[in-house]
């Protein structure tokens, strides 16, 4: 079989894949548990990690596209700083994705960090997630995807017609600037922001697997523009618009783990048809590989299942809802909140937040729970801890 340059791209994919989920699983790198210990512990060590690789990935694609190396069109996989601002659809799809890796135990990349060391509970997030991302994407309700019978005709009057949701091109448009200086402009102004907040911490300093965890996210998710972006993704596009059987999603990408599962699921329904292996694919089963080498040389390979039914059943529920509200959003933790945010896009940062205020509440109502209190009345609790009510008096 004749090595092309498409399946140089899916191999170059799958290690980066590989090293990402070796990293995440040796650094406990999980964007779950950054929400959980700040809100359960007042710890922001790993999400000091998670705005580390955001840091990195935004610093590296503009270092890409300041020298040329690399040029993101609006039209990348997703389409990152399209011009529709689908501000209900991130808001939303990102609050359903949050509450979803809370229950579900882990965003899309730690489900895959999960599997490759041995717990059971995730292949079956991993499965019930997929599944719902592939008929958000796939499904057969009438021949169209979920999204299109069921959220299309409200969302879609929402959308917000822009030139582009790219911030220096917003910023631009304000200001009379000009769009290209004002995105490394507010780029640099945002990444020097966050690496400042991030290591003004001395504990976090003296982390090294945080510190590790955040650098190796972002510069695999700065690789993936790289290799999609540049001279290879350039011969890859050739390559697919001269083949007489297409290869799916050849676009300019990165990492982003949501859409990929739904793309699985349609690959495992027609496992001969290799034109259906992509780049997302790829990176899934790269991360769970790695992750699975690191636990295996390690000796930290563990088995684990359900305690109960009803932690089934919350499992169960987590991955619905990371599956429907990560394709409404148009990514993940990873996906729009390392990937798209490197790219700029207003869409990311509005779902980045919608994802930590949904799990952070999550948290919070179960909290209250424990005392065994009723879900409105948790729920209430939350909002005030969070200062989005008043606390009721005693």
């Amino acid at each position: 079989m004749e090595f092309t340059i498409h399946h140089q791209i899916l191999g170059l994919a799958f290690l980066l894949a590989v090293i990402m989920g070796a990293v995440a699983n040796k650094t406990n790198f999980c964007t779950m548990g950054a929400v959980s210990d700040w809100v359960n512990m007042g710890d922001k060590g790993r999400f000091r990690a998670w705005l580390l690789a955001i840091a990195v990935a935004l610093i590296g694609v503009m270092i890409l596209e300041y020298t040329g190396k690399t040029t993101l069109p609006t039209d990348t996989f997703p389409p990152y700083r399209t011009g529709n601002f689908a501000w209900l659809r991130y808001v939303l799809g990102g609050f359903l994705f949050g509450i979803g890796m809370t229950l579900g135990s882990g965003c899309g990349n730690k489900t895959f960090v999960r599997i490759g060391g041995g717990n059971i509970k995730s292949i079956f997030v991993l499965a019930i997630a997929s599944v719902a991302a592939y008929w958000m994407l796939w499904g057969d309700i009438k021949g169209e995807g979920f999204y299109d019978v069921v959220f299309g005709s409200w969302i879609n009057p929402t959308i917000v017609n822009l030139s582009s949701q790219e911030l220096g091109a917003i910023v631009a448009s304000m200001t009379g600037g000009d769009a290209a200086s004002m995105h490394f402009i507010v780029g640099s102004i945002l990444a020097v922001a966050v690496l400042v907040y991030v290591f003004k911490s001395a504990d976090f300093r003296g982390n090294f697997d945080n510190i590790l965890g955040g650098l190796v996210v972002g510069l695999v998710v700065v690789a993936g523009w790289y290799i999609t972006g540049g001279t290879m993704g350039a011969a890859w596009k050739d390559y697919a618009d001269l083949s007489v059987d297409i290869p799916s999603r050849v676009n300019v990408q990165s990492f982003t783990f949501i859409s990929p599962m739904g793309d699985s699921v349609r690959y495992l329904m027609h496992p001969t048809n290799f034109t259906l292996l992509n780049f997302g694919i790829m990176a899934v089963s790269g991360v769970v590989v790695g992750s699975f080498l690191y636990s295996l040389f390690t000796r930290k390979f563990r088995i684990e299942w359900f305690a109960s039914g009803n932690d089934f059943l919350t499992h169960a529920t987590g991955g619905l809802l990371m599956g429907f509200g990560g394709v409404l959003s148009m990514g993940c933790t990873i996906g729009q909140g390392v990937t798209g945010i490197s790219t700029l896009a207003l869409g990311s940062i509005l779902t980045f937040a919608s994802i930590v205020f949904g799990s952070a509440l999550t948290m919070k109502v179960q909290y209250y729970q424990l005392d065994e209190q009723g879900f409105l009345v948790s729920l209430r609790s939350a909002l005030a801890d969070m200062r989005l009510l008043p606390r009721q008096s005693t």
